[in-house]
């Protein structure tokens, strides 16, 4: 009888060890796992605070006009439509101004249907005459973000100047993690470098 019990017993706890044993190691492994996750999550975070917050481009052209033809028709910031890419992405965008063309605080404000053009605004934020311009953009769709940009005029003749259009921005810890996947020269670039181009055709074309 002694041995019945016994028997009995170590036999309930076997089966409690059985049932338990597989729970008991699924908790082993999601435990791991959520370890791995934040060890991961820490790295990330440390290696961001070492990864730049600031990204910048600039392409030039040289185009066979005068400094000042040129730099009067480029202060226009409506004259983008012209020969901006993404402003020739969609051109049934819809488009708002506000202020006075070609002066500072002058806003041109976008929005469109197509996910690549979105809708935020442009707005002049400095003029040196006959030399530089100086904008800021704000996105608003899909993303939020500010950047800037700027066109720079140079003599580089008696009838034929050097264009520098730029661009640059920032992003902020930890996003800029984000900067060691991102080809901005490849992801911008090729479209101020045809913008350009497309400035070039209309100011040279008689």
């Amino acid at each position: 009888m002694v041995r019945l019990i016994i028997f009995a017993v170590s036999w309930r706890n076997r089966r409690s060890i059985i049932v338990r044993t597989p729970k008991s190691i699924l908790m082993k492994i999601l435990k791991r796992i959520l370890f791995l996750i934040l060890a991961l999550i820490a790295l990330a975070l440390i290696v961001a605070v070492f990864v730049k917050k600031e990204y910048s481009l600039e392409r030039e052209i040289t185009v066979n006009r005068s400094k000042t033809e040129v730099f009067d028709y480029v202060r226009y910031l409506k004259n983008q439509d012209n020969y901006s890419v993404w402003s020739l992405m969609d051109p049934d965008m819809k488009k708002e101004f506000t202020g006075v063309d070609g002066t500072v605080g002058f806003i041109s404000a976008w929005e469109s249907d197509d996910k690549q053009v979105g809708k935020g605004e442009q707005e002049i934020t400095g003029i040196v005459e006959g030399e530089r311009i100086d904008y800021e953009l704000r996105f608003r769709e899909p993303f939020e973000s500010t950047d800037y940009t700027y066109m720079i005029t140079e003599s580089a003749g008696d009838s034929a100047t050097l264009v520098k259009w730029g661009f640059s921005g920032r992003m902020d810890y930890p996003m800029n993690l984000m900067l060691l996947f991102m080809d901005m020269e490849g992801m911008l670039g090729p479209d101020l470098e045809n913008g350009l181009v497309n400035l070039k055709k209309i100011l040279e074309t008689p």
